[in-house]
């Protein structure tokens, strides 16, 4: 099944003690679409400026995923981020943040979008992703990922997203700030009762949890001699793991095991690279190779 993704599509300068791009190619719904694309098909849904070019297109297309949801302003500039890491990758200090058209970015999906049975909401501001649920026919899956900033700036907001989405992506800092909790566990539960089905906690380095009313499962980071550059790995992840799950169908326990490790095995593939380069010369073939890597990694008993 087909999956809309909605986020952000940004222009990134970034810097890492590996090295250094300027205004190359980025945005969570970037990088959670080319994830994506890998499983199911993927439709696009965001706003760029006219300095966003064919190029910059044909990234996108030579992968499959659907652009009619992409929409240009004419005279515009696309959202720009600027960073640099530390050798740790956790280590990060934001040089420059310039919204451009995101700022104003009210998404109206296409027709053949709405029908869509799975949706994932890029980390934006909640309005923006209640507008595209209440755009939605049907009862999709939902997926969503948010911040910080949406927990301490838009918190009735949130509460209203929570309570419409099935599965909810949050890092380890921020699920403790929306829960109140210290203890990961509790956070997740805590969280359940706001609505989602599913909660994924994501630790960065250390993995990821997934807590259900009655499941959970841990799952470690694939391991990586060297990251060149950590940006755009959680919408990585998140992208895997939603287009995973579009291709299978539900939300039975053996597909969000599964759906677990894709996203960490595509999430891996990003950190390898600046921007996006890994992930448009990716295969899924490779994808399954380290899927089986990570599946022997974490064996307990020979078979």
């Amino acid at each position: 099944m087909s999956l809309v993704i909605v986020g952000s599509v940004a222009f990134d300068t970034i810097e890492t003690p590996r090295g250094r791009v300027e205004r190359a190619l980025g945005g969570s719904a970037t990088y959670s679409s080319l994830a994506a694309s890998y499983f199911t098909p993927a439709r696009l849904v965001g706003v760029v400026g006219e300095d966003f070019t064919a190029g910059h297109r044909k990234v996108l297309e030579e992968k499959g995923i659907d652009l009619e949801g992409l929409r240009s302003v004419k005279g515009g500039k696309t959202f720009f981020w600027a960073g640099r890491y530390g050798e740790d990758p956790n280590d990060r200090d934001t040089l420059a943040t310039e919204l451009n058209v995101f700022e104003r970015f009210k998404p109206r999906l296409p027709e053949s979008y709405r029908r869509a049975g799975w949706v994932f909401l890029g980390n934006i501001d909640p309005d923006v992703q209640l507008r595209v649920i209440d755009q939605m026919e049907g009862k999709p899956t939902v997926g969503c990922d948010t911040m910080n900033f949406w927990i301490e700036g838009k918190p009735e907001r949130l509460a209203a997203v929570l309570e419409r989405v099935d599965i909810l992506f949050i890092n380890d800092g921020e699920a403790r700030q929306l829960s109140g909790r210290l203890n990961l566990l509790q956070a997740g539960r805590e969280i359940l009762k706001m609505g989602p089905t599913a909660v994924v906690i994501k630790k960065g380095e250390h993995g990821a949890l997934l807590i259900t009313e009655d499941f959970r499962c841990v799952i470690p980071a694939y391991p990586l001699e060297e990251v060149l550059d950590p940006t755009g790995a959680g919408d990585s992840f998140a992208g895997g793991f939603m287009g995973h799950l579009a291709a299978a169908g539900n939300l039975n326990r053996d597909n969000l095991r599964r759906a677990m490790a894709y996203g960490t095995v595509t999430a891996s593939f990003t950190c390898e690279d600046f921007s996006v380069e890994r992930l448009k010369i990716l295969t899924g073939e490779e994808i399954e190779e380290r899927f089986e890597r990570l599946k022997d990694l974490v064996r307990i008993e020979k078979e």
